[in-house]
């Protein structure tokens, strides 16, 4: 028999979905989050991820890529879900989950979107307390890029496609909240063999002049097919 169109609706609560997205960038210095100021009530005026109720008709990841590109005018940015926040009173507005994303862009390629006029970069040491609960949903997203650092080359997504060996020291170190020891540092990566050199330094260049590369996504591939994992 055909089923008519709602014919199984029973009388049990149905809470709201959002989605909230964690948007990484780098400067060449420092690793930075992308923060809108909220606008309406509830938390006017405080610092939020960019995020926002699910519609009707997208699952969590179309929603996702919805409100990064909202923020950034992005489209092809790599974004993944990582964890889903379901404490009863996160929200005042009532029974509110959200589906949090990670998103790692580049900085040079950020556009801005329909919130560009408040929205800002904020290095993770400035950032300031945030609207519900993000500061726990940052926590738990710096958490989960400390760990896939070890087994993705996160610099793909957040370095220009050329880069010297000090801005990719810099990155590791502003994830992994440590410092190293720049030779060593070097070594390791040239030893993986998945950095390709773009050309020597310009004739009668101080060695203070970095050698540029960019990733070979090729050969790192294949190291993680081997289950490749990179310790520091």
């Amino acid at each position: 028999m055909k089923k008519e169109k709602g014919e199984y609706i029973y009388p049990f609560p149905r809470p709201a979905v959002t989605t909230d997205c964690v948007i990484f960038g780098y400067d060449g210095k420092v690793l930075k989050i992308l923060l809108v100021e909220r606008g309406i009530p509830p938390f006017k005026g405080m610092w939020a991820l960019p995020g926002g109720y699910l519609q009707m008709d997208e699952d969590a990841i179309d929603g996702a890529k919805r409100e990064l590109y909202e923020e950034t005018g992005l489209k092809d940015a790599y974004i993944e879900q990582f964890r889903t926040f379901a404490a009863v009173d996160r929200d005042p507005r009532g029974r509110v989950i959200t589906i949090a994303h990670l998103a790692l862009v580049k900085i040079s390629e950020v556009q801005g979107g329909d919130d560009a006029a408040r929205a800002q970069w904020f290095s993770l040491d400035d950032v300031p307390q945030l609207a519900f609960d993000h500061d726990m949903i940052l926590r738990e997203a710096m958490k989960n890029l400390r760990q896939k650092i070890h087994f993705e080359p996160v610099g793909f997504e957040l370095l220009p496609e050329v880069f010297t060996m000090p801005q990719l020291q810099n990155l590791y170190e502003s994830i992994l909240e440590v410092h190293f020891d720049r030779r060593n540092f070097a070594a390791k990566m040239l030893h993986l063999g998945i950095l390709e050199p773009t050309g020597d330094r310009p004739a009668g260049a101080s060695n203070r002049v970095p050698v540029t590369y960019r990733f070979d996504k090729e050969k790192y591939d294949l190291l993680k097919s081997k289950g490749f994992r990179l310790e520091f």
